[in-house]
């Protein structure tokens, strides 16, 4: 019996942010349709405001569970982000949670509103949001999948491709592609301030033999099983970034080579006092509630005030329908 409640409260950690999360969406995209439609013969930049505030309150509320919610420790190392700049911000790819990451950067820089992915082809089909998230804070992770331990094939794949081309074979991260960084610089070059260039380590990621785990997902995350983010940034100016494509490969594997190099000594130092850490002096940057609460109480009472009536209940449903219906066609259009 104690078993069993240990386990059911163990899954709740998980289910209710998850419920609160998908349940609002019907909710945030009401709002959203509401404004563009209003919108419609207001100048682009009204439409444009008001649409980054929205997208700023959901993604306040994500933050308000993968943050507050789960009280993980975030610690950040190399250039801190003080201003808000036009940026393409480049990572490691290991977690669902990454692009989590991404925003928890921004929100820091009052940035959140402004932030876009560069997504893998499947995700634009996710239901009401798919067509939406993949739209300036552009968030490009060249690896193009996950590295996760336990794929060995995939690994070696990469490896493989690196020596075939000449280049340093990687440990920590795949090999890099280029395309769709060379493409997002290409297009923003004319009011791109920098690059970041950030490094993601969740801690507690290797076993007792030093062997490195999968990271955690998303649900384990939401589980309170991931107690600190460390993340490095290297900040770029944009004259420091090559413009043509094939020097623009060598300069992003060199910059996964400096990524690798900085998880080989947070996963492997044979100095305790090293390892788990990045170099430099760290700081434990907590998120205030003024930042989430508010966006979580504005989206979870819209949302529970709808669901109280009939006719709010139907609108609730048949947005998830027609939305869904409505986002597929319109990214099988543009594709």
């Amino acid at each position: 019996m104690l078993l069993s409640l240990v386990l059911h409260m163990y899954s709740m950690c998980c289910v209710l942010p998850a419920a609160v999360l998908l349940g609002t969406a019907p909710t945030y995209v009401l709002a959203w349709g509401a404004w563009r439609l209003l919108s419609a013969f207001l100048p682009s930049r009204f439409y444009q405001a008001v649409d980054d505030r929205l997208y700023c309150i959901y993604q306040s509320m994500v933050l308000f569970f993968f943050e507050n919610y789960t009280g993980v420790q975030i610690l950040l190392y190399g250039d801190l982000p003080k201003n808000k700049e036009n940026i393409i911000y480049l990572a490691n790819h290991q977690s669902t949670v990454d692009w989590i990451v991404a925003d928890i950067l921004a929100i820091r820089q009052n940035a959140l509103g402004h932030v876009r992915y560069v997504l893998k082809d499947g995700l634009k089909w996710l239901p009401l949001y798919g067509c939406y998230f993949s739209q300036m804070y552009l968030v490009i992770f060249p690896e193009g999948t996950r590295y996760n331990p336990e794929l060995t094939k995939v690994i070696s794949a990469s490896q493989t491709f690196a020596a075939q081309e000449g280049l340093p074979v990687l440990k920590h991260v795949l090999t890099p592609r280029i395309k769709a960084t060379h493409v997002a610089f290409d297009s923003m070059k004319n009011y791109l301030d920098a690059v970041y260039d950030v490094t993601v380590a969740f801690e507690g990621t290797v076993d007792d033999r030093g062997q490195r785990r999968q990271a955690p997902s998303m649900a384990e995350f939401l589980c309170k099983e991931c107690p600190k983010i460390h993340i490095h940034i290297d900040r770029i100016d944009k004259k420091d970034v090559p413009e043509e494509q094939v020097y623009m490969k060598r300069w992003l594997h060199e910059r996964f080579e400096i990524k690798d190099k900085l998880l080989i000594e947070f996963y492997e130092s044979l100095d305790p006092e090293r390892r788990n850490k990045f170099p430099g002096e760290s700081v434990n940057s907590k998120l205030s509630l003024k930042k989430t609460l508010p966006s979580f109480l504005i989206l979870s009472g819209l949302t529970a005030g709808m669901l109280m009536t009939e006719a709010g209940r139907k609108l609730y449903v048949k947005t998830w329908i027609y939305g869904t219906l409505i986002g597929c066609l319109w990214v099988s259009i543009k594709a």
